[in-house]
């Protein structure tokens, strides 16, 4: 009874203290969630343009192992620890490397935040069975496989809320804070705030001569904007080289449209879509990995078109597979919660309209 006596103080102490340090805690990560501020991307310095190669894979290719796996076909490159360094796509041009992490984050319109070893790179050619043989990925995969040079993720997040400006070598600004599109002052289209149709090229304000011929104008009004099979464009075509469509029809490469891209044989089909209607949606999504495109139903009125599309850009760090996309509630580029959460899992806005999912 007498050691218990003694030990009451101290314990009291002890619990006292606790709570002093959970109540830090917790006023810190209150504090923090107040804090809502611009988009930001955490560990940036790798995202400069620039190229630092040390010695890894490339250099080391008696100890790298190649395995096949099926759902879609596709070949896994690992190193010598057995983890995954590459992952390559049969009939697809986009490549997924593993390198340094960087933590994705929109504080203005969300507390999620994704962080990835995931970098998502265009392939100069569709991968094929076996590829990994021959010299054009050789020497792809020496170039870029330590390279830090921006990659999908890096171009995506380039046009997000308070993204500064950015030029090429000729002076043009090819990224920065984007809109979605101009405001809808005619009060047509149901009431939509903003109008969609605002491609790549009016964001840049400059003609686009597409190899089909056709010339891709830009509308003064729509200046800095990108609706969201734009903003695909511009991530994926124009930034990453993935061959464009002037229209749905014309051409070959990436079509114009969400539905477009969705029913068009580009890439390769990771959820193939049977249908529009609520008992379309995908019971598994299991198969996506980041740089996937993935396609909405979202509007009665488009009828039996699909309507919005985005990017997978991975699991944040309570767990939920995550898309970026352009969107009218949010005017831009977003992983935002506003006008539903970027989930593609559960039963919330967007899980709910996803249709199908593509790999470029």
């Amino acid at each position: 009874m007498p050691g218990k006596k003694k030990s009451r103080p101290v314990l009291s102490g002890l619990v006292v203290l606790g709570l002093v340090a959970a109540s830090g805690y917790l006023t810190l990560e209150l504090r923090a969630q107040e804090e809502r501020g611009v988009t930001e991307v955490r560990d940036v310095g790798v995202l400069d343009g620039t190229r630092a190669k040390t010695a890894g894979a490339a250099a080391n290719p008696s100890e790298q192992r190649w395995s096949r796996l099926e759902n879609p076909a596709r070949s896994v490159l690992r190193g010598a620890d057995g983890q995954v360094k590459a992952v390559l796509t049969d009939g697809a041009r986009t490549a997924t490397l593993k390198g340094p992490a960087r933590t994705f984050a929109e504080p203005a319109s969300t507390s999620s935040k994704v962080s990835t070893t995931d970098w998502v790179r265009l392939l100069p050619k569709r991968w094929t069975k076996d590829a990994q043989d021959s010299t054009w990925f050789k020497e792809w995969y020496a170039e870029y496989a330590t390279s830090r040079e921006d990659d999908v993720f890096a171009f995506a997040f380039q046009y997000v809320a308070g993204a500064a400006p950015r030029k090429d070598a000729q002076g043009l600004v090819v990224a920065g804070d984007a809109n979605f599109g101009p405001l809808n002052t005619s009060g047509a289209e149901g009431g939509d705030l903003r109008l969609e149709q605002s491609d790549f090229y009016d964001f840049l304000g400059t003609p686009y001569p597409f190899r089909d011929g056709a010339v891709g104008t830009p509308e003064a009004l729509r200046a800095r904007s990108l609706d969201c099979s734009g903003y695909i464009r511009m991530v994926m075509g124009y930034r990453a080289r993935y061959p464009l469509m002037s229209s749905d029809t014309s051409g070959d490469g990436l079509p114009r449209t969400a539905n477009g891209m969705a029913r068009s044989g580009e890439g390769t089909d990771v959820l193939p879509l049977t249908g529009i209607a609520a008992k379309d949606r995908p019971s598994a999504i299991d198969q996506l990995q980041p740089g996937d495109l993935v396609f909405f139903k979202l509007d009665t009125r488009t009828g039996q078109r699909l309507d919005h599309v985005g990017m997978v850009l991975g699991h944040d760090t309570e767990g939920h597979l995550i898309f970026v996309s352009s969107r009218e509630e949010v005017n831009g580029p977003t992983i935002g919660d506003i006008g539903g959460v970027s989930r593609l899992d559960g039963n919330g806005y967007y899980a709910k309209t996803l249709r199908s999912a593509k790999r470029l």
